[in-house]
C-alpha cells in the first residue's frame, strides 16, 4: 500500500511544482489553431465527397459524370 501512496504523492508533487501549465492566452491561441484546422479538414472532405459523388440515388459527382461519358 505504501507504493500507491508514494506514487500519489510524487504525482501530486510533479503536477504542482514541475509541470509548466499554459497560460489562458496560449490556450486560446491553440484552440483557434485547432478550430481552423478542423474547418479546413471538413472543407477538404466535403469537396472530396462532392467530387466523388458519394450520395445514394442522386448526384454522382464529377467522376460519375466522366464515367458516364467514357462508358
Amino acid at each position: 500500500m505504501s507504493k500507491i501512496g508514494n506514487y500519489v504523492r510524487e504525482s501530486y508533487d510533479e503536477l504542482m511544482h514541475k509541470v509548466s501549465w499554459p497560460t489562458f492566452k496560449e490556450l486560446q491561441s491553440s484552440a483557434v489553431v485547432v478550430a481552423i484546422a478542423a474547418l479546413v479538414i471538413a472543407v477538404v472532405i466535403f469537396i472530396m465527397d462532392w467530387v466523388c459523388g458519394v450520395r445514394p440515388g442522386g448526384w454522382k459527382g464529377i467522376l460519375g459524370f466522366i464515367y458516364e461519358i467514357i462508358g
